[in-house]
């Protein structure tokens, strides 16, 4: 019924058993693209740093419109529509076309070989100067993905793309704090990004510069630090990290068919509500399975104290078997049309400095709703500002 229940909400959980540990849940790992944000990005600012505008955005286009990563995408798009209607839309012809894992892609043009990568493949290039580093912290402080063109004479442009976060991760975000679980953010993107995002969407910790050996090698610290850890995230860097997890939660919508292979529940609307969700319903479906436990124990017990004293009979025999199993079924079928998403009515929720409108926050005592106007008590003493609950 649980299983069910869940499907009927969109996620599928691949087993008893993974429904079964959701409820022990202490850390959740979160990829950034696709899953924190809409994976959606867009080219905000490019700068060409050598030679004429035009041949440089052939050369990007050629490699970017290669590349099935969204930070690609969002820059062969932007630079199409910069040049919409011209020749330059369609990008050069590339040969030896490479995917760096964690880094960006290659390709050659004419005999030259160029890279479209990111931060960390200029360093290991040797090519980032003091100059290109300020630029670099600027548009990452911005919270920005900045892509880089270069060739062995240099770095040429900087294509500087930003994503957006979803509404639903920061309440979701909110939610998994108020059932006591640590979020921390697990991105190949660079440290200063990590950080500005993570903290717009209320994350406890991130973690940057991650490559997919590295999202593995954190999810064991992890594991070692907070025990069951979960791993949420929809790339094919992603799946190592997935399938070491105590529980994978892949992003079934914009995910990769190897995320949600390796994943142990898939997320059909990428709405990551659905984590906090499947907490509860492991934590309810739990319960009701030591209710059945205990009813089913408990008529057995009577029925075998009145057979000592003589005092039984053949329907109350019947009643104990047969009615004791219709019970349980009957209890169980009601996590078919149980409500797990984060219930309605006033609470408060941000505690004293703590104001922030039209924001989901969550205060010490762990109430969880939108700041609006007004002082109130919260439950736990402290004066607080009055907030509407989340729906």
């Amino acid at each position: 019924s649980a299983l069910a229940s869940a499907a009927r909400r969109g996620f599928l959980i691949k087993g008893g058993t993974y429904l079964e540990e959701a409820r022990k849940l202490k850390a959740i790992a979160l990829d950034k693209t696709g899953t924190i944000t809409l994976g959606k990005p867009k080219l905000v600012e490019w700068v060409a740093l050598q030679g004429d505008r035009a041949p440089l955005i052939t050369l990007a286009l050629g490699l970017a419109n290669r590349s099935d990563h969204p930070v690609s995408k969002a820059i062969a798009q932007g630079l199409s529509s910069i040049e919409h209607g011209s020749t330059v839309a369609q990008g050069v012809d590339v040969a030896d076309f490479k995917a760096l894992a964690g880094r960006g892609v290659s390709a050659s043009h004419n005999g030259t070989l160029y890279v479209l990568g990111n931060h960390r493949l200029m360093q290991e290039r040797g090519q980032s100067t003091p100059a290109l580093e300020s630029t670099l912290k600027t548009h990452e402080e911005a919270g920005r993905t900045v892509t880089l063109l270069a060739n062995d004479q240099g770095v040429l442009a900087l294509f500087a793309v930003a994503d957006t976060i979803k509404d639903t991760s920061r309440q979701a975000i909110a939610e998994l704090k108020a059932l006591g679980v640590t979020s921390i953010m697990l991105t190949g993107d660079n440290a200063a990004t990590a950080k500005t995002i993570a903290a717009q969407a209320g994350i406890d910790e991130a973690r940057g510069n991650l490559l997919p050996e590295h999202k593995l090698d954190a999810i064991k610290d992890l594991q070692r630090l907070h025990g069951l850890t979960a791993m949420t995230g929809d790339g094919i860097n992603d799946a190592p990290a997935l399938a070491q997890s105590n529980i994978g939660f892949a992003m079934g919508g914009a995910g990769t068919d190897t995320a949600m292979e390796a994943a142990d529940v898939v997320v059909m609307n990428d709405d990551l509500r659905r984590i906090p969700e499947t907490i509860r319903l492991s934590r309810l479906t739990h319960a009701i399975l030591w209710q059945n436990i205990s009813l089913a124990l408990g008529i057995k017990a009577v029925f075998f104290v009145l057979a000592v004293f003589g005092g039984a009979t053949m329907w109350m025999a019947v009643f104990a078997d047969m009615g004791a199993s219709l019970l349980v079924v009957a209890n169980g079928l009601r996590l078919l049309k149980v409500d797990v998403s984060q219930k309605t009515g006033p609470l408060v929720v941000s505690c004293g400095n703590q104001r922030r409108q039209s924001v989901v926050v969550v205060a010490p005592c762990g109430h969880v709703g939108k700041s609006q106007s007004g002082l109130s008590t919260c439950p736990c003493g402290l004066v607080v500002h009055e907030l509407e609950a989340v729906s």
